[in-house]
């Protein structure tokens, strides 16, 4: 077959126009962008450059294959992209449609760039099962290149539509996903499926919208009111993280703190009382640097990315304004990752603690408390970048562990004076010794003045001073010092030896 320039030009709009009229218009009316809208919208303007255009060229209705696929830069850093076309047959997997996404993905680990997945699709076309499905090219071969690719380069999702089935693992395999309210969804089966298999009676919202994944899974982060707003995020986490693994993430600009904040005051002088970590992070970092990831689940530790003096860092704070602060499964599994993600990715990590240690009880228990604590501080452990421990106002028990304690070869322990480390809180550690003791004490002030006499004797022997002249703590720091403390210390650890471990890896406990 030959090609005039009209007939070539022809071949082009028709690939590049996608489905029939009437899906674009189903779309618009959900609020939804056409898939090369929405890489229009990201990429820097004219960067983009096709591979696939004419994929299942021959076949009527499948221009691209339902798949845009490509480079680009994002404020002028090369990245890969994918971008499923639900106005071509909902989006939906053929053979050539997994062809294009696995050598897309194998092009960004090759060349060592981010790669960001744009998805909208129904899964597998179930009448092309055995072109794409079981062979040595086939959708496992996408899951396959993800997983070689996690931690060597960055990859980020948006999610427009559904995510089903087997496809439902591309976002599950990215650093981070951004779900669009109203409109995207993750499952593995759908509604009738599901009513077909165990009886339930279900919607695709209830069991794997957007609100479910980022508020009650966890593999969801990001919530967003509009396509705009999922791809801003992509923008935006990708601005953190260096192109991939051998390189430091990109330094900006340092910005002073906001001027206002007042860390001091932000602390309450009773343990008893709650405070928002988000706000202690918001004054410590570089105003409006701060970037919370996963901000909607196990909200009792508040993760992401912000900057000091302009260089990237990754923030772990406990958040007493929920659950006490108190670590619990989600907040384990939320920790672990975030802590690989940047150890991964040469992003240094702040620990902020206030925590009273891991959460106790026959359902925690059940659900697996000490594995998925062990898997935190697995993560705590093998993480080699560099790291600081602030201890704002507590870390008791297995906590301190938990946020790079002194025995986890942190690059510094800092104290601020609220700071206090113990086994446990002194009114659980009075009533653990002398809990007989108390009750046999009948006179209620005379309880009450043993009780607060007991109190005074365990602060004093966990008195901040004192672990200091023991050499538990590296410095006690005024809260208005804090911020250059930091950025001195992280300077200093930046060209740290990060050896961990004579082995292939290790054994994580799941």
């Amino acid at each position: 077959m030959t090609l005039d320039g009209e007939a070539l030009e022809q071949l082009r709009k028709r690939a590049r126009a996608g489905g029939a009229d009437k899906y674009h218009a189903a779309n618009a009316a959900k609020g939804k962008l056409f898939a090369r809208e929405r890489v229009a919208y990201l990429v820097d303007e004219g960067s983009f450059v096709e591979d696939g255009l004419y994929a299942n060229a021959m076949a009527d209705r499948l221009p691209a294959d339902g798949v845009v696929t490509g480079t680009a830069t994002i404020d002028g850093r090369q990245v890969c992209l994918m971008a499923n076309d639900s106005t071509v047959k909902a989006g939906s997997w053929g053979a050539r449609t997994v062809e294009k996404i696995i050598r897309i993905i194998e092009r960004a680990y090759a060349n060592g760039v981010p790669m960001v997945y744009l998805v909208d699709s129904a899964g597998a076309r179930i009448t092309d099962q055995v072109d794409l499905f079981p062979g040595r090219r086939g959708a496992g071969k996408i899951f396959w290149n993800q997983v070689r690719a996690s931690g060597s380069i960055p990859q980020v999702c948006a999610l427009f539509g559904p995510s089903a089935a087997g496809g439902a693992y591309i976002p599950a395999f990215c650093d981070v996903v951004a779900m669009v309210d109203g409109n995207a969804s993750m499952y593995l089966g759908s509604d009738r499926m599901v009513e077909m298999v165990t009886g339930e009676k279900t919607t695709l919202e209830a069991m794997g919208g957007a609100k479910v994944h980022c508020a009650e899974s966890g593999v969801g982060h990001f919530l967003c009111k509009t396509e705009n707003d999922a791809l801003d995020v992509v923008r935006t986490y990708l601005s953190y993280l260096p192109s991939n693994w051998k390189q430091d993430p990109p330094a900006a600009e340092a910005v002073a703190a906001p001027a206002k904040a007042d860390l001091a005051a932000l602390v309450p002088a009773s343990e008893r009382q709650a405070f928002d970590m988000r706000r202690y992070v918001k004054g410590l970092l570089d105003e409006g640097s701060f970037f919370e990831i996963q901000a909607l689940w196990a909200k009792e530790l508040t993760i992401g990315f912000g900057r000091l003096g302009g260089e990237v860092v990754g923030v772990v704070g406990n958040n007493s304004m929920f659950k006490g602060g108190v670590l619990f499964v989600d907040s384990a599994d939320k920790a672990t990752r975030f802590v690989q993600l940047c150890d991964a990715f040469n992003v240094p990590l702040l620990f902020l603690s206030d925590v009273p240690g891991f959460m106790v009880g026959s359902a925690v228990e059940r659900q697996g408390i000490i594995r998925h604590g062990a898997k935190m501080i697995t993560a705590i452990s093998e993480a080699t970048v560099p790291k600081i421990c602030v201890v704002v106002r507590k870390a008791y028990g297995a906590g301190l562990y938990a946020m790079a304690g002194p025995g986890f070869e942190p690059d510094a322990t800092i104290a601020l004076p609220t700071a206090k480390i113990a086994v446990m809180g002194a009114e659980a550690a009075v009533n653990a010794v002398y809990a007989n003791k108390i009750a046999a004490i009948s006179d209620e002030a005379e309880r009450a003045a043993f009780v607060a006499a007991k109190r005074d004797e365990y602060e004093r022997d966990i008195d901040v001073v004192r672990l200091a002249s023991e050499l538990v703590v590296d410095a006690i720091v005024e809260p208005h010092e804090l911020r250059a403390e930091l950025v001195r210390r992280f300077a200093a650890a930046r060209g740290k030896n990060r050896h961990f471990s004579h082995r292939r890896h290790g054994v994580t406990p799941v």
